[in-house]
């Protein structure tokens, strides 16, 4: 694909990957649904949250776009969604300098709710601007050693559903920057219903590893799914699915919610679908759409959850 054949600004969309947001989504939707049931919802830092979270993922994909590029990790022979530096549709220089104006952007935001959250979400925020850069960058690119898995599950599961919590949370119980965690804003349910948004959002890496895995394998990307092969790559994508399950009914079983906290089942025939396609198929004509789905699932997953937690609890 040409620089003619694509505009500039269609260039920067692609860049951005919007198709990765309901990453950045899930999260803040899961976290105000449980600040919602517990009557701590707070709207202007849940909207903090959410951007922040945006800027966080579109920094995260401008890096990966610049890096992988650079390292030589995306060559002509890939059969993912088109890459603008690698294709050339976009210069180096600049899709890193906006990656980290991107980042920049979200730690102004993040600055916002230091005010609510203080020294914690200061500490969180900046942990994972620099995680994100580091997942294609610096001197032990994460995702080049087999540990993207690890920094998606954490920062786009468990950091971004209970610090969403958390900043409604300290906004409502607690005085103005505080220096430490104040007293029930970071309850284990928080924690909990954190694990389903992490378990998919990892989903999603991996179909995108799985894809990329021979391609990968040939510059030297270690990803896990290099690591651990296609076998267990199936097993992780469809170990993460299960678990994406069993927390509502969990929830629901431990008290004392209702049954409404098991409002994600219903996306069950979209998981089983997605998943027939993960585990038969490798080429990136099935796979691409298989990714997207994923997204799909992730988003209505995360917003029947939600809805769950904010009328069941």
């Amino acid at each position: 694909m040409s620089t003619e054949e694509v505009g500039r600004r269609r260039a920067w969309v692609m860049a951005a990957r919007p198709q990765t947001l309901p990453a950045a989504a899930a999260p803040v939707a899961v976290g105000v649904g449980l600040a919602v049931g517990r009557d701590v919802a707070h709207p202007l830092a849940a909207l903090a949250a959410l951007v922040g979270a945006a800027l966080i993922q579109i920094g995260t994909n401008f890096a990966n776009d610049y890096y992988d590029a650079v390292k030589g990790a995306d060559t002509d022979d890939r059969e993912g969604f088109t890459r603008v530096t690698q294709s050339g549709l976009i210069a180096p220089e600049e899709v890193k300098r906006a990656t980290y104006l991107t980042f920049a952007a979200a730690i102004l935001v993040g600055a916002t709710l230091v005010y609510v959250g203080g020294l914690p979400i200061l500490i969180v925020g900046l942990v994972s601007v620099a995680a994100g850069l580091a997942y294609t960058g610096g001197p032990y690119p994460l995702g080049y050693h087999g540990l993207g898995d690890v920094f998606v599950f954490v920062f786009f599961g468990l950091v971004a559903v209970t610090g969403t919590y958390y900043v409604q949370a300290a906004a409502v119980l607690a005085p103005p920057l505080p220096l430490t965690v104040p007293p029930e804003t970071v309850p284990p349910i928080a924690v909990v219903a954190s694990l389903p948004v992490a378990a998919l959002s990892t989903a999603i890496l991996v179909v995108n590893n799985v894809r990329d895995m021979e391609t990968d394998a040939e510059t030297g990307k270690r990803t896990l799914a290099v690591r651990i092969g296609y076998r267990w790559s199936r097993v992780q994508y469809v170990g993460l699915l299960v678990l994406s399950y069993l927390v509502p009914v969990g929830v629901w079983l431990a008290g004392p919610g209702s049954v409404l906290v098991c409002l994600p089942l219903l996306t069950i025939p979209l998981a089983a679908a997605v998943a027939r396609t993960v585990c038969t198929r490798t080429s990136g004509g099935a796979l691409n759409p298989a990714l997207e789905r994923t997204g799909k699932l992730l988003a209505a997953h995360a917003g029947l959850f939600a809805v769950g937690l904010a009328l069941g609890l």
